[in-house]
């Protein structure tokens, strides 16, 4: 589980955290705009959604010389192929394995927890070399800067090799039987049958209006910086700090789930991030009373988290059968994580029509907007379950 952990956060560090915890500094360095480095993660996302389905040190190299906007796109697209192909699918269904039906809260929980706490590991490390680099004050000129940013995309990297090399080692294969049932049924076969299987669609959608808040999350450090007036070390520093929130809230979250079950926990958390966003949305910033925005951030991150822990426990919940987990991944991922596309892309349109205040405001509404979203398919989730199935703690597994 440990290799499952390190491997699943290290390898999105450069193509997500760098451009989530020192935005403002890539902004700047890369010569970007916001709408700039949307087109660029967009391209990640297009591709990821192509390699979901179907189930590198030089790239990283390479991001270290800052290239212009073509070359950052095949960059991002080449993260999006690379990180997803065969990775993304085999990581959700070992953790399935691995937590067993009566478990699965606490495994996937474990998952994602387990990864907020290297995220926040590597972030804090990226904060201290970003720092030691960068001198004091806001008079940085754009070299130092350059430099300060190329020392966090080498660290970033030697992290992720490091990972490879021990899952290599200490992740075992696949279950005999399970790998016999997929030979003998066949792709197409699966496909099907996770196409005819109403809840996974839904969960679907569920995973989109969560996604939404996560990816909102890497507008908060340029957020802090232009409504809130922080220097760009502080802003990453604020972030950073609400990335140590991710382990507690998803652990916490999915031992409540195996306790509450993982739905009741995702109507909470969905509850709670519509009423963090609606208020970074209309609220009058004070750059006086700094805590606000921290502690609004706190809580933000914390329902983002809680979501991120459980919403994978959903395919227990919807009795999905374990042979066709890597499919119903598959299909889930290749719509709900459709925010890598549009998101950053529609929020910099909307940064960079209304600078400032309104921009960022504009930004929270439709952040908002997806949360109300997840709340209502959620509670759609929860009607359709009961109607169609007894709860997979009475010991009956059926198809949803």
């Amino acid at each position: 589980m440990l290799g499952l952990i390190v491997a699943g956060e290290a390898i999105f560090g450069l193509p997500f955290q760098v451009a989530r915890f020192f935005r403002p500094t890539v902004l700047e360095v890369f010569g970007f705009t916001n709408t700039e480095l949307g087109s660029a993660q967009a391209v990640y996302g297009v591709l990821a959604m192509l390699a979901y389905f179907p189930g590198g040190p030089l790239a990283d190299l390479y991001m270290a010389t800052f290239p212009g906007l073509r070359g950052s796109m095949f960059l991002w697209g080449f993260y999006g192929v690379s990180t997803i192909l065969l990775f993304w699918a085999a990581l959700i269904r070992a953790t399935r394995d691995w937590g067993g039906a009566a478990e699965q809260g606490r495994a996937y929980g474990i998952l994602d927890g387990g990864r907020g706490l290297v995220a926040a590991g590597m972030a804090s490390l990226g904060v201290v070399v970003f720092g030691y680099f960068f001198p004091e004050g806001s008079d940085a000129t754009l070299a130092q800067k350059t430099d300060a940013l190329r020392w966090v995309i080498y660290g970033y990297s030697g992290i992720t090799l490091a990972s490879a090399a021990l899952v290599w080692f200490v992740v075992s294969d696949a279950d005999d039987a399970d790998r016999m049932e997929a030979r003998t049924q066949g792709v197409f076969h699966h496909i099907g049958r996770v196409l005819r299987m109403p809840l996974v669609w839904v969960q679907a959608i569920i995973v989109i209006c969560a996604y939404v808040g996560f990816k909102g999350f890497d507008n908060y450090s340029l957020f802090a910086v232009q409504v809130y007036g922080m220097e760009q070390d502080d802003a990453a520093r604020l972030v950073s700090w609400s990335a140590w929130v991710r382990p507690v809230a998803a652990i916490a979250a999915g031992l409540l789930a195996d306790r509450i079950t993982s739905t009741r926990v995702i109507v909470i958390s969905f509850a709670v991030l519509l009423a963090s966003d609606l208020y970074f949305a209309v609220a009058t910033p004070e750059p006086t009373v700094g805590w606000v925005l921290l502690g609004n951030t706190l809580i933000a991150s914390s329902a983002i988290f809680a979501l991120r822990g459980v919403y994978f426990a959903l395919f227990e919940e919807a009795n999905v059968p374990t042979a066709v987990t890597g499919t119903a991944v598959g299909l889930v991922s290749v719509i709900g994580y459709t925010p890598d596309v549009f998101v950053a892309l529609v929020g910099g349109i909307l940064l960079d029509r209304s600078p400032g205040l309104a921009g960022h405001q504009h930004y929270f509404f439709m952040l908002a907007g997806f949360a109300a979203l997840g709340l209502v398919a959620t509670v759609v989730f929860i009607v359709r379950n009961a109607k169609k199935q007894p709860h997979p703690r009475s010991g009956v597994r059926l198809e949803s």
